[in-house]
């Protein structure tokens, strides 16, 4: 895939050195001359120029690529880049950085956002999955689609323990995706019994309060 960078900074550049190993082909874009450490990126097409602007779009040929990620430590110009490769050159997928959650809300479909990533966010879900057994904690939301990703770690006394997934009772609302153990997933939950401290991925069509209740009555505590 070809895919189109806006903001060369360490994120950038981390995302850029990801990619390229993965075989894909990268364009970097930054306004700033001292961003512009080439050497650090060799493998990468580099250009000097402000991202919000058509005309350095046009150059990166973002109109040919597969996904455009505006990756830079601004919001504002995040979203800008994002709604001109979504409208102007018509990008499948747009990935936009998230700098400030106060700014989540913006970064949506209206705005050319296909997938945001906040980084704030995905540590704080981090944190909280390190210390948080016995409840659901988000992982991820996707936007145009209405669902999110949740994890839960089975306690100690779950009443869950002993059961396959299959002989669960989960709400039509929520989907069990994995389960791992041991920081492995399990080949078939559907027929291996749950353990205490298995951790559980799920898919949540709704963000009705009552189901993630109900979800943490059947992994929850005795």
């Amino acid at each position: 895939m070809l895919i189109v960078i806006a903001g060369a900074g360490s994120v950038g550049r981390s995302i850029a050195r990801e990619l390229l190993g993965k075989g894909h082909e990268v364009t970097l874009i930054d306004r700033l001359p001292d961003q512009m450490r080439v050497a650090s990126v060799a493998e990468a097409d580099w250009i000097l120029a402000d991202a919000c602007s058509p005309e350095a779009l046009e150059a990166a040929q973002v109109n040919e690529c597969d996904v455009m990620v505006a990756a830079t430590g601004d919001d504002k110009a995040n979203l800008v880049i994002s709604l001109l490769a979504k409208t102007e050159f018509g990008v499948p997928r747009v990935v936009a950085r998230v700098n400030n959650p106060k700014n989540e809300w913006m970064f949506d479909s209206a705005w050319g956002v296909d997938v945001p990533v906040s980084t704030p966010r995905v540590m704080t879900a981090l944190v909280e999955e390190a210390v948080s057994v016995g409840a659901l904690v988000p992982l991820f939301r996707f936007h145009e689609a209405g669902t999110a990703i949740y994890a839960i770690t089975l306690p100690a006394d779950s009443k869950a323990a002993g059961k396959t997934t299959a002989k669960l009772d989960i709400p039509a609302d929520a989907r069990i995706l994995s389960v791992l153990r041991d920081d492995a997933p399990l080949d078939n939950h559907l027929t291996v019994e749950l353990e205490a401290g298995d951790e559980l991925v799920l898919m949540l069509t709704s963000s009705d309060k009552t189901l993630h209740q109900d979800l943490e009555k059947i992994f929850g505590s005795k």
